[in-house]
């Protein structure tokens, strides 16, 4: 009678064992990885989603901040910038000089997890996108208020279009004929067109514009506005601005990167100074709901399901993982110094 109780205990203790290990097993869908530039150490962290662990660290140049892949998904593409880093209140003319021999666009392959090769693409790029075929790549040169627009295949800038002093965000919309770019000391959006290699509209917004992300059918798009604590609703028509939407106290809140959820029917936008990851319900512009996730998110991620948030706090040199569903941060991760860009890869 005993060895059959002490079977039974066996069974459902092995049972309870095995259940609690699957549910504590990452996720399937957690097959990606997330990689963060990180623009004081000059070097990329390759994290993987089922640990959350830095897997990697690899040197890529000076200064790499923003950060995409190409439509096939086997290339990121790193901006690189020789312009030593000049924050706000800092006397510039007190800074070194410019190392113009860095500035590029890096091409990082994903299979062999190293730098392949540098991409001329004018000075000081910051951010930039890519044509949606994946042939051209749109880049901010923030230190001479232009756009350059590159080719990949032969590596030269095939044409330079002025947008406004320090440009900053870059976004190809859906249908890949228009490019906006943010002038964060204009406050303006400067629209391009993709055929024409031309400016075609200026969109005053409002102090200092950062990201934009346009809703997947093309029809509207979001502007961060980081000095005014907002978020602007862009009809892309009629080229205009037609709603303000406030995330919190002016000052306090400071509007950086933004994204949309895979669906589309949420925005995450990471508040700077504000240390929060702000929510929005994109059929009402409403904000509905707000999570602390560290010291100044600037980069801005989403897991390809949607489920995890992932941010870049530049000063505490870390990413955090946030659970969607829960709205709460899980955990941190150690990466590089000034963590600057970051994105999720499912090869």
């Amino acid at each position: 009678m005993n060895q059959r109780i002490n079977l039974v205990i066996g069974l459902v203790l092995g049972l309870s064992f095995f259940l609690a290990a699957c549910s504590a097993a990452p996720p399937s869908s957690a097959n990606y990885r997330i990689y963060v530039t990180n623009e004081r150490s000059g070097d990329v962290s390759v994290i993987d989603a089922a640990t959350h662990e830095v897997i990697a660290t690899v040197p890529l140049g000076k200064r790499p901040r923003g950060i995409h892949a190409s439509p096939d998904r086997q290339t990121i593409y790193v901006a690189l910038s020789g312009s030593p880093i000049a924050g706000p209140g800092v006397d510039e003319t007190k800074l070194p000089p410019a190392d113009k021999k860095a500035d590029a666009i890096g091409v990082f392959d994903v299979r062999g997890n190293k730098l392949q090769r540098l991409i001329p693409a004018g000075s000081d790029p910051e951010e930039f996108d890519l044509s949606r075929d994946g042939t051209l790549l749109f880049c901010s040169n923030e230190d001479v208020a232009l756009t350059s627009i590159v080719d990949i295949a032969s590596g030269k800038v095939i044409a330079s279009i002025p947008v406004g002093p320090e440009p900053e965000g870059v976004t190809t919309s859906p249908d890949g004929k228009l490019v906006y770019v943010t002038s964060e000391d204009a406050g303006t959006v400067v629209v391009i067109d993709t055929t024409t290699r031309k400016a075609i509209k200026t969109i005053p917004v409002g102090n200092r514009p950062r990201d934009v992300v346009f809703f997947p059918d093309g029809s509207m798009a979001y502007v961060t506005r980081e000095n005014d604590g907002v978020i602007s609703l862009i009809d892309v028509l009629k080229g205009q601005p037609i709603q303000t939407i406030e995330l919190g106290p002016q000052g306090e809140v400071k509007p950086m990167a933004v994204i949309l959820s895979p669906d589309a029917t949420k925005a995450y936008v990471s508040a700077g100074r504000g240390k929060r990851v702000y929510e929005i319900d994109t059929a009402t512009s409403m904000v509905t709901a707000s999570v602390e996730v560290g010291d100044r998110p600037w980069g801005i991620a989403l897991s390809p399901d949607g489920k995890t948030l992932y941010t870049a706090n530049g000063p505490s040199n870390d990413v955090s993982v946030v659970d969607v569903a829960t709205r709460t941060v899980i955990k941190k991760i150690k990466v590089g110094t000034g963590p600057w860009g970051i994105i999720t890869l499912q090869p």
